[in-house]
């Protein structure tokens, strides 16, 4: 809850960055659900435990944001790491998508496209691992400007996945 007007305007920021990584979760799955058959119960289920992932994501992002890490560095560390954790779900089940697509054998996506969702899957995998392993306590030790080494290590998906999109469209 803000206690003074501008920080109504660092909520909304906080709520916005929590939108933009929730809507980038959106469009890597509907360009992977368009052309992914949902028939079968694998991924019917990994749809529902994405479903609640996402559903929780802002909630999470939210306790990150609102505890102190001088006051309350022990709920903080546990609030970052089941963010971290359902974020490396999300990117995992979206790499396991992305893999279904990178199959040869059920040519669900053309000759051409394959090398491109390969390298989707990749560092959807790789953001997954990212995310998975900040949970070791190393990375809530070590800090940087005062601050968890995890935070920082957060961000590297989001560059990487930035890197893939310029490269995928000069390829």
């Amino acid at each position: 809850m803000p206690t003074f007007p501008a920080g109504i305007l660092i909520d909304v920021q906080q709520f916005g960055f929590s939108f933009l990584i929730l809507i980038s979760v959106w469009f890597n799955y509907t360009s992977i659900m368009s052309v992914l058959p949902v028939e079968d119960s694998r991924t019917i289920v990994l749809n529902i435990v994405m479903l609640f992932l996402v559903s929780v994501e802002p909630y999470l992002f939210y306790l990150n944001v609102v505890f102190d890490l001088a006051q309350e560095e022990v709920m903080l560390n546990a609030a970052s790491i089941a963010y971290a954790l359902d974020m490396a779900g999300l990117m995992a089940i979206l790499a396991l998508f992305t893999h279904e697509l990178t199959i040869e054998e059920k040519k669900l996506v053309s000759q051409d496209a394959l090398g491109n969702y390969r390298r989707v899957r990749n560092s959807l995998f790789l953001a997954a691992v990212i995310f998975g392993v900040t949970i070791l306590p190393i990375f809530w030790t070590i800090r940087v400007l005062d601050t968890p080494l995890r935070f920082y290590l957060w961000f590297v998906p989001l560059i990487v996945a930035s890197i893939r999109r310029v490269t995928s469209r000069l390829t």
